[in-house]
């Protein structure tokens, strides 16, 4: 009797299994609480103008509680199976790269968000499960709030799991000027120098 070590089919059963459990479905992504977007087009824009992704690329972007961006990355990652795990690991060494991680507070505050470029159309595929995945995953462990997953087609740009999106910005739009793709910054929701407390109040 010989004794080796091929694998069996039983084992690649197994993996592809482990694999699979790594997609999230929209449903499960819709049942998970992720934070709506207010204004998701001023965010898409203003990550498109920044970033000018083309397909195959994913930008990383983390967002205040007022919904401004505090650190982005953008980066192509590398031609490999669907397989969350793996984004997770690739997004987890992006934002660590940009941001220092929330681990510290009890309840996180800022908010990471994802836009992946991409060929196709809007609908979900198992490669946007896979991103999804390792999104939630990735906040997680940097302690911020697991955001919208956004997809950039030619078709535009799609939020998942909200049905909410537009034409332009699309993968083959020229990228706004960036002062036209952001609003300015809303007034703080609490405090703020007297001057801007009075105007309020005026304005009232």
């Amino acid at each position: 009797m010989t004794f080796g070590f091929a694998p069996s089919s039983a084992a690649s059963l197994s993996t592809s299994a482990a694999s699979a459990h790594r997609v999230l479905e929209p449903a499960e992504w819709a049942a998970a609480g992720i934070p709506l977007l207010r204004d998701p087009r001023d965010v898409v824009s203003g990550l498109h103008a920044r970033h000018h992704p083309r397909p195959g690329t994913a930008v990383i972007a983390v967002l205040d509680p007022d919904e401004r961006l505090r650190a982005s990355a953008s980066f192509i990652p590398r031609p490999a199976p669907a397989d969350g795990w793996m984004f997770r690991n690739v997004l987890l060494a992006q934002l660590r790269r940009v941001i220092p991680h929330d681990l510290r507070r009890r309840t996180p505050v800022r908010t990471a968000v994802l836009l992946y470029c991409r060929e196709g159309d809007a609908r979900w595929t198992e490669e946007d499960g896979a991103w999804m995945w390792g999104l939630r995953d990735a906040c997680t462990l940097h302690g911020l709030r697991c955001g919208a997953y956004v997809t950039l087609t030619r078709d535009g740009w799609q939020v998942l799991g909200e049905g909410r999106g537009g034409r332009r910005p699309n993968a083959d739009s020229p990228p706004e000027p960036l002062g036209s793709a952001e609003t300015p910054p809303p007034p703080p929701r609490t405090g703020g120098a007297p001057s801007d407390v009075l105007r309020r109040a005026a304005a009232r």
